[in-house]
């Protein structure tokens, strides 16, 4: 194992930006990664398997639901910190934050948003440390950009609620404690359920051969006649928005993460670029090699400031979520871009596991994807300057 050199571009001194907390915690976060996350991520990856012993290190730096106030056993940090923790986990690998953000932003999020006190104290604490994990389930078989679709569903049997339905590409469904799923009454209204691990009808079968998110653990949610006690509804708020209330702290993490991909790329291929000698002088050296180079961190500074302002509109509760899906469409395409020109500077070297580039171009692939896909992010924006919708 290389060790992680890692040294993060600032091209326009944005930590002047940032309150000492911020850079407390983002510090704290990138000295865990390189600790506890970089010497083992590529052999998890090549065995594609989650590595479970790092789940305790996520919750102390603030992994799981940082922004959760206190008394329910978050750290009550602002959302630009929040964004900063998904940058370094990201910059580690994106299957290491996927389980970071589904805990934080659709598991918690929704339980504190939407769910009564007694919820919030029975599983916040405990998820907030990673003793409990969680995950998330919207997405189906046959309705993926199109939530509203969804065909699981629950009915009221009078002192509990019948659920039957699937979920698939759950992140964390194969070892989690709890799903926070996503179902139809009987009127069709759209409602969120804590499932737990245990309940007769409920299974999370593993998906396999993924080329992406390798070291992070993707499975289904199989629904048959599941009894889901009537505690267990979230009961201050239902319809469609409320998973997508979800979403938009999920993409907000992603913008912030995806930079970290993109900073890893970056720092690994500028320092091959000035080792690799190449018709006698360093590749770095080259008109073409450093057309890459300042393309990437042109790209990777534009990012920042994106994704710092929308962190400040959140702050203020502000940020729209046309605005999130713009920065979550711009970062991970900004992302995906550099990783692809990065393993091309390295060559037949950026193909292997020696370095991080092709493990962070494959989870790209999947990061550009999962979250509301590159072309459902153009229609939103589309859709805000227009006020004309296109998704049909």
């Amino acid at each position: 194992m290389r060790p992680d050199l890692f040294q993060s571009p600032d091209y326009y001194l944005l930590d002047e930006l940032l309150s000492d907390e911020h850079k407390m915690v983002r510090d704290a976060a990138r000295a865990w990664v390189k600790k506890e996350v970089s010497p083992i991520i590529e052999e998890y990856a090549q065995r594609a398997e989650f590595p479970h012993q790092i789940v305790k290190g996520l919750g102390e730096i603030g992994g799981f639901g940082p922004y959760i106030p206190v008394e329910y056993g978050g750290a009550g940090l602002d959302q630009i910190s929040y964004g900063l923790i998904m940058q370094e986990i990201e910059r580690g690998d994106s299957g290491v934050r996927s389980t970071s953000s589904v805990q934080s932003s659709l598991v918690m999020y929704p339980i504190w948003k939407y769910g009564n006190e007694e919820q919030r104290m029975k599983y916040l604490p405990k998820l907030a440390t990673g003793e409990m994990i969680g995950c998330f389930g919207l997405t189906e078989p046959d309705y993926g950009s199109n939530p509203g679709g969804m065909v699981t569903n629950f009915k009221d049997m009078g002192d509990h609620y019948l659920l039957n339905g699937a979920k698939m590409w759950i992140s964390n469904a194969p070892f989690a404690d709890i799903a926070v799923v996503w179902a139809k009454n009987e009127e069709g209204r759209i409602h969120g359920l804590i499932v737990e691990r245990g309940m007769e009808g409920f299974s999370t079968p593993e998906t396999h051969n993924k080329w992406s998110l390798r070291a992070s653990a993707t499975g289904e949610l199989i629904f048959d006649n599941v009894k889901v006690p009537k505690e267990n509804l979230l009961p201050n708020k239902s319809g469609l928005g409320a998973p997508l209330g979800c979403l938009d702290s999920a993409r907000y993490g992603i913008a912030w993460g995806a930079i970290g991909a993109a900073m890893d790329c970056y720092d690994t291929a500028l320092r091959y670029s000035k080792e690799r000698i190449q018709f006698d002088k360093p590749i770095g050296a080259t008109q073409l090699q450093q057309k890459k180079l300042a393309e990437m961190i042109t790209e990777i500074t534009k990012a920042q400031l994106l994704t710092w302002r929308l962190g400040v509109l959140r702050n203020e509760g502000k940020a729209t979520t046309a605005q999130i899906s713009m920065a979550k469409r711009n970062n991970v395409d900004m992302a995906l871009t550099i990783a692809r020109d990065a393993r091309q500077m390295l060559g037949g070297m950026g193909i292997t596991g020696e370095y991080s580039i092709m493990r962070h171009m494959m989870n790209l692939e999947s990061v550009v994807t999962y979250e509301g896909t590159h072309d459902i992010h153009l229609l939103i924006t589309g859709m805000d300057v227009t006020g004309f919708p296109a998704f049909k």
